[in-house]
């Protein structure tokens, strides 16, 4: 018998992948706990930068919001922002090459104060975030894959899972420590 509730919404949120270009393929591991009936949502920051990608992530799950990245290619036909409500929750989305200067945390809040949103999401520094301020929350899943950028040479392989329910959010963070020792890490947000 599950122990999950029909109130639970679960959304992964990734991105980064830079497959072929930086990286080959998805961490097997990764590979094995994303491959779930029990995602609802997926939110992708871009960077997928091909179309296989594109139809991996649309088969995770029927309900894909995914930005586009600055690899990611017009063909793709992605949008640079969405703002998208569940439950008690407004996440905006965007990849972050476009914010000035990249993955700060004054531009950050900025951004979310335009969209006018609980949870602004973002990628592109590869590195795997998770923080409030100012009654509001931050989150970048990093780089799925562990794909180089220029700002970090070596980054760990990450995304998130979240489980929405009502006004109160679980944050569980997957981190592939040098890319081999799955650590999980959970904390909550509540929506004031």
């Amino acid at each position: 018998k599950s122990s999950l509730k029909r109130m639970d919404h679960f959304v992964v949120v990734l991105g980064d992948f830079h497959i072929p270009h930086r990286v080959d393929f998805l961490p097997p591991t990764f590979s094995e706990l994303l491959n779930t009936k029990t995602i609802d949502t997926v939110f992708c920051t871009g960077n997928l930068c091909n179309k296989s990608t594109l139809t991996l992530l649309r088969s995770m799950a029927n309900d894909v919001h995914i930005v586009k990245g600055d690899f990611d290619d017009d063909s793709l036909q992605l949008p640079i922002r969405q703002v998208i409500t569940i439950d008690r929750f407004k996440f905006g989305i965007t990849h972050g090459h476009t914010l000035v200067p990249w993955d700060d945390t004054e531009a950050l809040m900025a951004l979310q104060r335009e969209l006018d949103v609980d949870v602004l999401i973002t990628g592109h520094s590869h590195q795997c975030k998770v923080f409030s301020k100012d009654l509001k929350l931050f989150l970048n899943p990093g780089t799925v894959t562990g794909a180089y950028s220029g700002l970090y040479p070596k980054n760990d392989p990450s995304f998130l899972l979240l489980n929405v329910r009502g006004n109160l959010l679980t944050i569980y963070k997957y981190v592939l420590n040098d890319g081999e020792e799955l650590e999980v890490s959970v904390s909550t947000y509540e929506k004031p």
